[in-house]
């Protein structure tokens, strides 16, 4: 019997969300779904990587990526 070397590569990456840092698997992933994945329900929320406000209609293409810093906030309306 023979046996092969078999490698895998497992990527995952951290990413802060308001302040806490998750574990996503693989080396990228959309706005969109991370959303999805954390369970956040993206109706009325507004969501900014680093510094920049992304628009809800780029959140299924904008990749988050490593060590991003994701903010996802919740508008309200008060009076």
């Amino acid at each position: 019997m023979v046996m092969t070397d078999v490698f895998f590569m497992y990527y995952v990456m951290k990413i802060e969300i308001n302040g806490k840092e998750i574990v996503v698997e693989g080396d990228s992933i959309t706005i969109g779904d991370l959303l999805s994945n954390c369970g956040i329900d993206g109706k009325g929320r507004a969501v900014a990587v680093g510094n920049r406000v992304v628009p809800k209609r780029e959140w299924q293409e904008f990749i988050v990526e490593d060590g991003m810093k994701v903010t996802v906030i919740k508008a309200v309306c008060g009076g």
